[in-house]
């Protein structure tokens, strides 16, 4: 198809002379002319041309391309970016999507709006295919998160579980090898169903240098639960509310540099709600100190108190002491092995939350996926005792001991993604063991999540 474009005597701008006719040029024409301008650097040309082929097909894509980049030759970088934006708009292949996009991208981040960028690089994501590109997205979206001072992390999960209330395994409840209540009540029992949850955190860096970094952190947690249909004919009067949980919290944290490692401090007040109604407010103060230990290895003490102020009564007023221990190393084939201890103790005005807890788990990735999939694999176990334990009417002689066992296998699917998300499936067994059965319990499960590869 031939066009004409009026006054080509801008666009001919070859030897400095202009016609005094108009020219009729065809589209490929028209476009190796604008391409030439640009490459030569006659952005006015370029741009004359690119509209031209506009005025014949507002929808052409190279047009809109040519105009992305002669607008940023020329500085105007917003025109540049919202031109890029109709060019991947309206692209029709798959190289020419990513171009596009990348085109947007770089410019929004030349206009220091790295969030902009964020937000074109997941859009031109969900048309990469290869490999290596997909990993150089990576990159750039991970420099970005670097300079960008807002930061967003959301991870979701649907997860069916045998145990959403962490009930017990047996409906009789025997404390000592001594039968003591008869049957437990359904609500007691371990009930099935389906576990939702969604971990949504926003930051804000409000300082950065070279030696430290300080930023304002917003939590929200969400818990719900659907029972299975026998568990709710188990468990009549138990509504899936009851089994609902939200947190919500605000954190100042605060990494520096020190001369071998890092460190690091945080304070935290939020709110927890259960059953739909609010438990209790908290204050937490924490800090943490990482030290290299050889090539690839880190050693890292961790240390927090956490004080609860019931909204109603003192039921939940407690305070939790809480120190950690961890080795994280690197093996050479890219292999990662992480070790970690961790103690609790919890003083509270009611009696039976008064315990101490061990926990030692040990965690294994492999450097390489088997297939599409990466590994993940940990296993936790604890111990926990509550000294002055009374379970209803009786107490528990010489207190409630509960030994757990943890397993998860978590498999991720990084090259099944989407704007640069990933689905991940993590199987769990888990098993405890109290001399009290009302605690004696155990849960398989199997969650669906979604999470970013970037």
């Amino acid at each position: 198809m031939r066009h004409a474009l009026a006054c080509l005597a801008l666009l001919l701008g070859l030897g400095g002379t202009a016609l005094a006719e108009p020219v009729s040029l065809t589209t490929d024409q028209t476009r190796a002319l604008a391409r030439a301008a640009l490459e030569r650097g006659d952005t006015g040309t370029a741009i004359a041309a690119a509209r031209g082929l506009l005025q014949a097909d507002p929808k052409d894509a190279y047009a809109y391309f040519i105009l992305s980049h002669a607008h940023a030759a020329q500085g105007e970088l917003t025109l540049g970016r919202k031109a890029a934006a109709y060019a991947f708009r309206h692209a029709e292949t798959t190289p020419d999507k990513v171009s596009a996009g990348e085109q947007a991208a770089r410019l929004a981040a030349a206009q220091d709006r790295p969030g902009l960028a964020q937000i074109w690089l997941r859009r031109t994501a969900i048309h990469v295919r290869d490999p290596a590109a997909k990993d150089r997205m990576a990159r750039d979206y991970h420099h970005l998160r670097q300079v960008n001072p807002v930061s967003f992390n959301l991870v979701t999960s649907v997860r069916p579980s045998s145990n959403v209330n962490n009930g017990a395994d047996s409906s009789l409840q025997v404390i000592e090898g001594i039968p003591v209540t008869g049957i437990l009540s359904g609500a007691a029992q371990a009930l099935s169903g389906t576990i939702a949850t969604a971990d949504l955190a926003l930051g804000y860096r409000l300082r950065a240098t070279e030696t430290g970094r300080t930023t304002l952190g917003l939590r929200l947690y969400t818990r719900h639960v659907a029972l299975s249909s026998e568990a709710q004919a188990l468990a009549p009067t138990l509504r899936n509310s009851d089994l609902s949980s939200q947190v919500a919290d605000l954190a100042l944290h605060h990494v520096g540099r020190a001369a071998r490692g890092t460190w690091g401090a945080q304070g935290a007040v939020g709110q927890t709600r259960s059953g739909g109604q609010s438990v209790y407010r908290f204050v937490r103060l924490g800090g943490h100190r990482t030290l290299p230990f050889g090539q690839t290895g880190a050693f890292t003490f961790r240390a927090a108190v956490e004080d609860r102020l019931s909204l109603s009564g003192t039921r939940y007023d407690s305070t939790a002491r809480t120190f950690g221990l961890s080795y994280a190393y690197r093996f050479q084939g890219g292999d990662r092995m992480a070790l970690s201890l961790g103690l609790r103790d919890t003083d509270a005005v009611f009696r039976n939350d008064m315990a101490q807890t061990l926990s030692l788990r040990a965690a294994y990735s492999p450097g390489r996926p088997l297939g599409p999939v990466t590994l993940d694999a940990a296993v936790t176990l604890g111990y926990e005792d509550r000294p002055f334990f009374r379970s209803g009417l009786f107490v528990v002689p010489g207190g409630r001991q509960d030994r757990s066992a943890l397993a998860d296998l978590t498999m991720t699917f990084r090259d099944w993604d989407y704007a640069g998300f990933v689905p991940s499936l993590q199987l769990r067994a888990a098993r405890t063991r109290s001399n009290d059965s009302r605690f004696t319990t155990r849960e398989m499960s199997l969650s669906f999540g979604i999470t970013s590869r970037f």
